[in-house]
């Protein structure tokens, strides 16, 4: 994580004053999950009686927590969305959905969700599939670890993720893949910005 706690960190107060809204990690994570989802077009399909149904959009549920519990809205058309559209969709949907105005369309028809137990502590955890969807990603806290960076063992921010899928629709192979393809852009956040 720590690539992109720092680029978040140095372009936070431009970010913040030119959109109006905090750079998050949920946005970051949501444009990985695009590059990753355009590789592995199979994560961001479904299943429809007995066919399988490729989608060329991307529209990511994302789990939000209100006062009576989780909701899980949808924002729509992801990868056509910059990190501030995704951030001013999420910062909407929260305060939508704790003021009680998040509605039944506002939840139906996402091809993918992503879900944070991080921000209640969690080190690690298999989310359930948010049917028909085919797979979720769960974000877990973000935890100082001991790594190895250039022969050294260091201590680094370090986030566990975990992806579960359908194995009907989708084998180990693509499953890591697109896992693989989410660390390389937050390892890496210019595959995310250039859309590498």
């Amino acid at each position: 994580m720590s690539a992109i706690m720092d680029a978040r960190k140095n372009m936070q107060e431009a970010f913040t004053k030119k959109h109006g809204v905090k750079l998050g990690f949920m946005s970051a994570f949501m444009k990985a999950s695009v590059q990753a989802l355009k590789e592995q077009p199979v994560v961001n399909a479904a299943i429809d009686g007995n066919e399988m149904v490729y989608r060329d959009f991307i529209d990511i549920s994302t789990a939000v927590s209100t006062p009576t519990g989780l909701v899980v809205p949808v924002i729509r058309n992801c990868q056509d969305m910059g990190f501030h559209h995704l951030e001013q969709a999420l910062a909407d949907l929260a305060k939508r959905a704790r003021d009680g105005k998040i509605t039944l369309e506002d939840m139906t028809g996402g091809t993918f969700t992503i879900t944070n137990g991080g921000v209640f502590g969690s080190m690690m955890g298999t989310p359930i599939i948010n049917l028909p969807q085919s797979a979720i990603l769960g974000m877990h806290a973000t935890k100082v670890r001991p790594v190895v960076v250039g022969g050294q063992i260091l201590a680094r921010p370090v986030m566990y993720v975990a992806l579960t899928y359908d194995h009907r629709i989708i084998d180990g192979r693509e499953a890591v893949l697109f896992l693989r393809k989410i660390k390389e852009c937050i390892e890496e956040p210019n595959t995310i910005l250039f859309d590498l």
